[in-house]
């Protein structure tokens, strides 16, 4: 009885929904939405953010400084320090890379130059959590071990600082230009007793930054400069007799100290302090309203708001007043036709963040694309990584792609679309960073270039928006070159493992371990990155078997153990099994579950996420902020919807944690989202209503909420059947240009000793696979091919009338007499090809990423090679190499002993000895050679002594880090 009530409640609910509802109230805001963020999110862990005043997408970041250096030191500030060095104005939001901090301003007692991070007396001052206050806009600090209040807030290009002293006498403050990064060249002028101007040059992420300044000051000051440093440090010894509050203002430029100096009389003038808060906190207030949140639980709104806040503090603006700013080129132009931007952190951004910016900032998308554009004709290609008008090459992809691709398909075209498709194929087109190879054979091979799996899937992504922009805009052949090159993420699917792998001189990439972090992902392991084809989910499902197969990855995806193998790799954070949320390529996992008609199971993982990987604290953000993308994630996750595809125009719905949200858009219209009965348990949907009618689908289409009006989610305790059928299910799939996947070697030696068997296979049924041998004619293969001497393998594959791509493997053969004996084990990611690595004939490259070195970490190298008899040797020949960047460090000495038992070594030949612990930026190959002088013996030994602990000078030294050495061809004659 009781299960027929429900069913007919269950009917009369459905019922009542299939009906047009009631329009739905626009969310009303309680109090200034400034109150809930919370910028010290962020701070704590490894979130990388800073709490300091800044504008929305301003080009001045005013922030206390309390770290000099190191991973958790790149925004300048970690929660867990207790000691402030001063105020700086430039600042990077949750990077992975250190760089800014420019202009450090230190209110003290004394004159003194030393900044205190060697323990002596200094100018940095101890403070208090309990003594700190920020809010968007706005900084201020209590220094207990000095009795200084410093408060600060800013313009668009400007900050003032309100210092009050506690009494009028020893009146300081010190301006540090050698704070943090190397300086390249920095010095000011005294303009009068209350003005200074001046410039800082440095090198960092940035190799040469440009940033010039212009100070006035409260009160006349006379300066006195560090003895050491020249016009690089300085102390202002203030005149205040009444002990009034001190105001020091400072504008910025990237071009030059007139336009600072323009800036600061433009934007402060003659405002005060009170003046300067009150706008920006009235700028804060009028950005974040343009979503409106009603909830009842404060720290949901807390971290929505402290979310949508992060997500505004990138890219940042960079340029003067008068519209002039220093391009890539690093020369001066001029435009006031749009606004010019940096800090484009686009392989995290173009995920989330700028597509969240295609809803709430179109105007501003418009001049990013315009600023990709200037960028192109400045510097010749579209950047990766832009920063303060240098192209930092940091990170993979051409992601400039597919955020003009997106804010095309979604009508925001305020630039030259001819010329933006133009600059999008160049990128795509370049002969450098694996591309090369990529347009040639369908994948990038491991030997050819690092990160290779991730490139080739990244770059298939990126080569989808260029077709769908392209064939919207009538370019038919554009498309179809771009499609089918969409499709070489096929290319790199093993069926045999059912994870993207490396394929190495067209073998799988092994021994094979998914859970290991190594040089073919990047950032990642194969768990990671195996799902990442958001333009073809259903190719993707093809290939592993189909929905079922995609299903069951994903269950295991999220199930598995929590720990990774190989490569120590710290962005890998806020693990869910091996969904890692703290890193970007895991970021659309859990919606691939609307994908296989399993909704209830995004909304599982997607609540678990919100609820658990995001908090109201120091450490409340899984992983590096990145530049507003892992809070762009939260802003549309807990709106209870999410871009898998940019590009696509479409959204998959997952499950809100907000009661009521409206998104104020730039058409003046207003998009409304209502959970009805959500709560910490009631997670899963039951329908959802668009514009009062049932929306049908699990999924919705940028031009429903462009338009305005309402969605409303009726949320329930248990999993329902909404979402499930192939009707509701969302698709993103390539219908046109099919390809046929390159067949790979799945049993045989490259490097052989007698003769090698070699069999082969292709992932796509009903393939006929060619080969050819020493430029021979093609054959079809039907059994394996059996290699006895040094030869060269051309194979492809053909499915009904599509050839794949050409791939050439060349075998090399060992001297049969020839082996070799590991007495230490080499790292599994560094394996090189296996034990007979260093004897094949094969040699590594300067790149040791790239498959041919076997490294060892923090142990000895000791190989003995056996000749198989006693002979004449005239030379003998090691190569190391020296990357200190990534660890890789020359030994610090190499022994050769030879014999004709292997159990006792009789002759030694001179060490050669290595420099090791110098540090070096210099990536280089080093040869250690033994002369022998026809000294006859049979055995060879190498001993190559690892250095150990990384130098105290090495980035490593703080982690306990460990040198590697990577070792390669032992070479007898």
């Amino acid at each position: 009885m009781n299960k027929i009530l429900l069913a007919f409640l269950a009917g009369i609910l459905l019922a009542s929904c299939s009906e047009k509802r009631p329009g739905i109230s626009i969310a009303q805001k309680d109090q200034p939405l400034t109150s809930y963020v919370n910028t010290f999110i962020g701070t704590g862990g490894h979130g990388h953010t800073y709490p300091g005043a800044t504008l929305p997408f301003g080009m001045m970041q005013l922030s206390p400084d309390t770290r000099l250096d190191g991973w958790d030191g790149c925004s300048g500030y970690h929660y867990s320090d207790e000691y402030i060095y001063g105020f700086s104005h430039t600042h990077l939001s949750g990077t992975g890379v250190s760089d800014y901090g420019d202009i450090l301003l230190m209110p003290t007692h004394e004159v003194n130059f030393n900044n205190g991070a060697d323990g002596k007396k200094g100018y940095r001052a101890h403070f208090k959590h309990e003594e700190e206050f920020a809010s968007p806009g706005f900084y201020k600090v209590h220094l207990d071990s000095t009795n200084i209040h410093v408060e600060l807030t800013v313009t668009q290009r400007t900050g003032m600082h309100r210092y009050e002293y506690p009494k009028a006498e020893g009146q300081f403050v010190i301006l540090d230009l050698d704070h943090r990064d190397k300086v390249l060249d920095a010095g000011y002028e005294v303009v009068s007793e209350t003005e200074i101007s001046g410039f800082r040059h440095s090198e960092a992420w940035a190799k040469e930054q440009k940033l010039f300044f212009y100070i006035k000051t409260s009160h006349p000051f006379k300066s006195r400069d560090d003895e050491k440093s020249g016009r690089n440090i300085s102390a202002l010894e203030l005149h205040n007799p009444n002990n009034d509050p001190v105001y020091i203002s400072i504008g910025i430029s990237a071009v030059d100290e007139e336009g600072a100096k323009k800036n600061l009389e433009t934007e402060i003038g003659s405002k005060t302090f009170e003046q300067l808060k009150v706008e920006a906190d009235a700028a804060w207030e009028k950005q974040l309203e343009k979503i409106i949140v009603e909830h009842t639980d404060e720290d949901t709104k807390a971290n929505f708001y402290s979310a949508l806040y992060h997500t505004m503090l990138a890219p940042n603006l960079y340029q003067d007043v008068d519209g002039r700013y220093r391009g890539i080129d690093l020369e001066i132009h001029q435009t006031t036709d749009f606004d010019y931007y940096t800090v484009f952190s686009l392989w995290d951004t173009y995920r989330a963040a700028h597509p969240l910016y295609t809803i709430i900032e179109q105007k501003r998308t418009n001049d990013f694309i315009n600023t990709f554009l200037a960028k192109y004709d400045e510097g010749g290609i579209m950047p990766i990584w832009d920063l303060s008008a240098n192209y930092t090459g940091c990170m993979i992809g051409y992601h400039g792609v597919p955020v003009i691709a997106d804010a095309y398909m979604k009508g925001i075209r305020d630039y030259d679309a001819e010329k933006a498709l133009k600059a999008m194929i160049h990128s795509a087109t370049r002969d450098h960073l694996g591309l090369e190879s990529y347009k040639t054979t369908g994948f990038i091979p491991v030997e050819e270039e690092s990160e290779s799996v991730s490139k080739t899937l990244e770059y298939a992504y990126d080569d989808w928006t260029i077709a769908t922009m392209a064939e919207t805009m009538g370019k038919d052949d554009i498309a179809s070159e771009f499609y089918k090159r969409a499709q070489s993420y096929k290319n790199v699917y093993n069926p045999n493992t059912g994870f993207m792998q490396g394929r190495f001189r067209n073998t799988w990439f092994g021994p094979f371990d998914p859970f290991e972090v190594n040089f073919n992902y990047t950032e990642a392991n194969a768990w990671q990155y195996s799902l990442y084809v958001p333009q073809d989910v259903s190719g993707l499902m093809k290939v592993m078997g189909g929905k079922e197969e995609l299903e069951a990855h994903l269950d295991e995806l999220f199930s598995a153990e929590s720990k990774t193998s190989g490569r120590d790799q710290a962005d890998i954070t806020g693990l869910i099994g091996q969904y890692a949320h703290g890193n970007e390529p895991s970021h659309h996992m859990a919606y691939l579950y609307n994908f296989v008609n399993k909704p209830h199971k995004t909304q599982e993982k997607v609540h678990q996420i919100l609820t658990e990987l995001y908090t109201n604290t120091p450490d409340g953000i899984s992983g590096n902020e990145d530049c507003g993308q892992m809070s762009a994630w939260y802003v549309f996750s807990a709106m209870g919807f999410y871009p898998v595809t940019p590009g696509s125009n479409q959204y998959i719905i997952g499950t809100p944690v907000l009661e009521k949200a409206s998104i104020q858009l730039e058409n003046g219209k207003t998009f409304t989202l209502l959970a009805e009965g959500v709560s910490k348990g009631n997670r899963y949907i039951q329908d959802v209503i668009l514009n009062g009618k049932p929306l049908g689908r699990s999924y919705l289409y940028h031009h429903e909420i462009a338009d305005g009006g309402s969605l409303e989610y009726i949320m329930t305790l248990t999993p329902t059947q909404w979402g499930t059928t192939d009707e509701e299910t969302p698709s993103s799939e390539i219908t046109t240009n099919r390809i046929t996947p390159a067949p790979y070697i799945t049993e045989g030696d490259v490097a052989f000793k007698d003769q090698t068997e070699v069999s082969l296979a292709t992932p796509s049924d009903h393939t006929d696979i060619y080969f050819s041998l020493n430029d021979g004619p093609y054959e079809l293969y039907e059994s394996p091919i059996v290699l006895s001497e040094k030869s060269i393998l051309k194979t492809y594959g053909e499915k009904q009338g599509v050839k794949s791509s050409v791939l050439t493997t060349e075998f090399y053969k060992i001297d049969p007499n020839i082996s070799i004996q590991l007495d230490t084990q080499y790292a599994n990611q560094y394996s090189a090809g296996g034990n007979d690595a260093l004897i094949d004939g094969i040699k590594g490259a300067r790149d040791f990423r790239t498959g041919a070195w076997q490294g060892y970490q923090d142990r000895d190298v000791i190989a003995i090679v056996d000749l198989g008899k006693v002979q004449p040797i005239d030379n003998i020949s090691v190569n190391f190499l020296q990357d200190q960047r990534s660890w890789i460090f020359l030994p610090t000495e190499v022994e050769c002993y030879v014999s004709d038992n292997p159990r006792n070594f009789y002759k030694s030949l001179p060490k050669k000895t290595f420099p090791s612990e110098e540090p070096s930026e210099e990536i280089k190959i080093a040869t250690s050679q033994f002369n022998m002088n026809n000294y006859s013996a049979r055995y060879v030994k190498i001993v190559a002594k690892n250095l150990g602990p990384v130098p105290e000078w090495h980035l490593g030294h703080p982690y306990d880090g460990k040198a590697w050495i990577f070792i390669d061809e032992i070479e007898i004659d």
